[in-house]
């Protein structure tokens, strides 16, 4: 890990940049293991949010309220009653109601509009994609053909569901409105330059062998330096127990060669787990094929090493922009310049200090 000299003198950086590899970065042997991490893709989240339940039960995280009449909280956000990431909420499934106008939709919210309404129901999580007019008998996603053993991947690729003309989420003829549901399961991205760990000031963050970032419970003193520290808000100091918890990607599995208990909870595959580097491929290929048909709304988030956190362990396939998702769109890691600032600090002590002893030095002589 850079110590301030390295990073003083610019001969070694690792708070911000290309970092090829976090884990030896942290002091881990060569031979530790390859870098693991999430692919997200959100085109196939049907919002069933077993990622959530999953995470809960194998993490034992307590639940998101205060107390029982919490639980079941109307956030006021369609059909999201976790609101965000928090302390007791690693996994969120965001549910988007995209509503616009007839009209102003652009081809990824449905594309022009039919000349006679028509009536029809796409499952949650369907994105609209093109235009032109409802199938008639729409299959539902429970209906959808893959599974082990069979010719399928396993993968429910709601795309291939839609008409070749596009759809409409919910429309009746009375309607004025395009309404499209985005889903997205977030979590903790496992920073490449992760700010909650670099501002610990307990050593309680630590990066894992598997390039990971995980919160030692015994070791947090709940100051809270992590919070603000987090680019996307995901970290918080849990108010029952005073410390900070967050998404460890399911550290004790992976030790034990098991895949995180979200991942292994998805029923559609749209939560992928497995080596850093095979995932993006995996995800570059999905992104090429969505473009293929036509879905230029389409962008991975979090996959560039060289955006402002060094890339992120967690990245996702969006339909829309991050912004659209609750995402920042050019987060940057919040040590990115520490660096400067030192040099600035000891440039400004060195020029105080010239003068004081000039000062003296003129007095002396009078």
């Amino acid at each position: 890990m850079t110590n301030v000299f390295d990073a003083f003198s610019g001969t070694a950086n690792s708070l911000y940049g290309e970092l090829p590899d976090p884990a030896a970065d942290a002091g881990f042997d060569p031979s530790h293991p390859k870098r693991v991490g999430f692919f997200t893709d959100t085109s196939v989240c049907i919002g069933c949010k077993a990622c959530e339940v999953a995470c809960k039960e194998w993490n034992l995280v307590p639940d998101d309220g205060t107390d029982a009449s919490d639980l079941y909280r109307l956030t006021g956000m369609s059909y999201d009653n976790t609101g965000d990431l928090g302390a007791s909420t690693w996994r969120h499934v965001a549910f988007i109601e995209d509503v616009r106008p007839h009209g102003s939709a652009t081809t990824a919210h449905g594309g022009a509009v039919p000349a006679e309404p028509t009536t029809g129901h796409i499952p949650s999580g369907l994105p609209a994609l093109g235009g032109g007019a409802l199938p008639k008998a729409p299959r539902d996603a429970a209906t959808a053909p893959p599974g082990p053993g069979g010719t399928g991947t396993g993968t429910v690729d709601l795309l291939t569901l839609l008409p070749d003309a596009g759809a409409h989420g919910q429309q009746t003829p009375d309607d004025e409105r395009d309404v499209r549901w985005l889903m997205a399961s977030d979590v903790c991205k496992h920073c490449t330059h992760a700010g909650c760990l670099d501002n610990c000031p307990t050593g309680a963050l630590f990066r894992t062998e598997f390039g990971t970032v995980v919160v030692q419970d015994d070791i947090c003193n709940g100051c809270g330096y992590c919070v603000p520290s987090c680019p996307y808000g995901v970290i918080d100091v849990r108010g029952s127990d005073g410390g900070a918890h967050k998404c460890t990607l399911c550290y004790d599995r992976l030790g034990s060669g098991l895949e995180p208990a979200c991942a292994k909870a998805c029923p559609t595959q749209s939560i992928q787990f497995g080596d850093l580097d095979e995932l993006q491929a995996a995800a570059d290929a999905r992104l090429a094929e969505l473009h293929g048909r036509g879905v230029n709304e389409a962008r991975l988030y979090g996959r560039d090493e060289n955006d402002g956190v060094g890339g992120d362990g967690a990245f996702f396939l969006l339909l829309d922009e991050p912004e659209v998702y609750g995402l920042p769109p050019d987060p940057i890691v919040t040590t990115r310049d520490l660096p400067e600032m030192w040099r600035n600090a000891a440039l400004t002590a060195v020029g105080l200090g010239a003068a004081a002893l000039a000062a003296f030095w003129k007095g002396g002589r009078r």
